[in-house]
């Protein structure tokens, strides 16, 4: 096993080199000979983007672990980043060796390469790297508030108009500017919410990842509270552990630290939201998704819930299509997280799009089936790529009524 590990690096390096010497085999005659005038310029944008990636590989893998977990993001994104252009790019050049293969196949003279092709290939290859740097400089803290209204028929008159501020997925491991974090702590309590709900993934995979923030979250307050579950990072499934016993120290320690900042975190459980004797039903579960950790137990947090509304706190929007719309029909509003939205896209009125509708079909926003809703919130953190574009960190403002 030490000895796969140990040749993982160079595999990985051997293949970003062929991809680069196929890169460069495919741009330098035309770059000598079409595009004169930009030369010096399109050899050090193509130089600087492969040193980053060469950089950031020996650096990861010569470090591994000694580095924080926000740096080695940087690092995994110039890898990234530059792995990406490369393939674009290298479908470029691998069409032109089609078409001149057919010249040579067909005895023409004509061999060389079309600058056509390669230059739109040049400047796919470049718009990813620029828009991916983007997302890096403006978006990881550009925080947002999304509002929306449900309207319920059975909700009790005491809380008609409850504002419900939900944020999710902080991943506080990523962070790297404190002050930035504090001024979208700012964003949630100036929404001035009845009910806070946090809906998982509140560290990467270290309880300790919170141990900076957890001043700056525990000023999140609320008239009838702030109320949180666990997502699938949370369990620390993702890391090495010396032990299983060192692995549910640090699930305990993260319970824990739900605690240390005032939230209530709902373990397979519900309780009751109370105003003027009047009541509704709020139900946790602990992670529950298609391909992720399942331990949410949604029939035991269920059991014994009597209230003309119901509420659940589930991370993994897989959850509401696999379960709670198929047998808990009487659950009213489900809120979720996890997608990100894979932390880019566009949206642009009603219309949006992410390359995370490959894996998710429902992925931001509001979702209603019959008289049940969901409602999946885009991240308040990041996680692996430390930025955002066009999908921003939100906080959500859901608006109860009855009509």
């Amino acid at each position: 096993m030490h000895g796969r590990v140990r040749i993982l690096p160079f595999i990985i390096l051997g293949l970003i080199a062929l991809l680069e010497l196929y890169a460069y085999n495919g741009f330098e005659s035309t770059v000598a000979s079409y595009l004169e005038g930009l030369k010096s310029t399109v050899y050090g944008v193509y130089f600087f983007f492969m040193g980053i990636s060469v950089i950031s590989l020996v650096v990861i893998f010569g470090m591994g672990n000694k580095l924080s977990k926000s740096f080695r993001n940087f690092l995994f994104a110039g890898v990234f980043i530059n792995l990406f252009s490369l393939l674009v790019f290298d479908i470029f050049v691998l069409l032109d060796d089609v078409r001149r293969l057919g010249y040579l196949i067909f005895q023409s003279n004509d061999l060389t390469r079309s600058p056509t092709l390669i230059s739109v290939g040049l400047v796919l290859a470049t718009i990813p790297n620029i828009l991916f740097l983007l997302g890096m400089l403006i978006g990881p803290y550009r925080y947002r508030v999304k509002e929306t209204k449900i309207q319920l028929p059975n909700l009790p008159s005491s809380f008609e108009g409850l504002k419900i501020v939900q944020i999710s997925d902080i991943h506080s491991g990523s962070f790297y500017n404190k002050k930035a974090v504090n001024k979208g702590v700012d964003l949630v309590i100036a929404q001035k919410a009845d009910v806070v709900f946090f809906t998982g993934d509140l560290v990467n995979d270290d309880a300790t990842e919170m141990d900076p923030y957890k001043e700056i979250f525990a000023r999140i307050k609320a008239p009838l509270g702030v109320f949180s579950i666990l997502g699938n990072h949370d369990y620390g499934d993702y890391v090495q552990w010396p032990s299983e016993e060192a692995k549910a120290d640090n699930l305990n320690a993260l319970k824990a630290v739900h605690g240390d900042i005032g939230w209530r975190l709902l373990l397979n459980e519900h309780l009751y939201l109370e105003r003027n004797n009047e009541k509704i039903g709020l139900i946790g579960v602990e992670n529950w998704g298609v391909g992720f950790h399942k331990v949410g137990d949604l029939s035991k947090a269920y059991e014994g819930c009597e209230a003309p509304v119901k509420l659940l706190l589930s991370h993994d929007p897989t959850h509401w299509d696999e379960e709670v719309t198929t047998t808990y029909h009487d659950v009213d509003v489900t809120f979720s997280g996890h997608t990100h939205g894979a932390q880019m896209g566009f949206e642009i009125g009603k219309y949006k799009w992410s390359p995370i509708t490959l894996r998710y079909k429902k992925w931001a926003g509001l979702y209603q089936l019959k008289n049940q809703y969901m409602y999946i919130n885009r991240g308040f953190g990041f996680l692996g790529y430390p930025g955002r574009l066009g999908i921003w960190p939100e906080v959500s403002v859901i608006t109860l009524t009855a009509g």
